[in-house]
């Protein structure tokens, strides 16, 4: 297997369900989602079964053509009417990976400009390296469903052959449960 980590639609399933239960038992309720996209939209679309609230989307791009990350993260699609949708509101702010922290560093600074009552980061892997960025002193609560080393993570959404991504993934979960053992 390759170093990388492979995850399925069931697993980022599994995940958000158990992440929806975190975010309930810390008495956070959120008024809105913001999924950054791409990679928070489906985690996004699948939190909503479980916390059902409006979801924003936003595009911040970081990541160039090459998976090179660029000098600074950018916006490229924002709220419409933000004002009247964030100010004074709980936000939960979802991406699929926390990786050098920029992306949500810069998405958090843009959110905190609309003066919410609170924002919360949600994601599924929190890669445990050195981040290039930190959270703003009002970001307080941070859900993380797994805590992975820094490798490079494939979604199923990113998957050209759904089937050969499951294997991989199933490939994966043995790996990591040998690790544990």
């Amino acid at each position: 297997m390759d170093d990388k980590i492979y995850v399925s639609y069931n697993d980022i399933h599994s995940a958000v369900k158990r992440l929806a239960l975190l975010v309930t038992a810390s008495e956070f309720k959120p008024d809105v989602i913001v999924a950054i996209g791409s990679g928070g939209f489906i985690p996004a679309r699948i939190l909503k079964t479980f916390i059902n609230r409006p979801i924003y989307a936003v595009g911040i791009s970081y990541y160039g053509i090459d998976n090179k990350p660029t000098e600074l993260p950018q916006k490229i699609q924002w709220i419409d009417e933000v004002q009247q949708k964030l100010t004074g509101k709980n936000i939960l702010l979802i991406d699929e990976v926390d990786d050098t922290r920029m992306t949500l560093s810069y998405c958090l600074e843009e959110l905190l400009s609309h003066h919410p009552q609170e924002i919360a980061v949600l994601v599924i892997h929190n890669k445990k390296k050195r981040k290039q960025a930190a959270f703003p002193p009002e970001i307080h609560r941070y859900f993380a469903a797994f805590e992975v080393e820094d490798r490079w993570i494939r979604y199923p959404w990113d998957a050209e052959c759904i089937e050969d991504h499951d294997l991989m993934a199933e490939k994966t979960r043995k790996a990591m449960k040998e690790d544990t053992q």
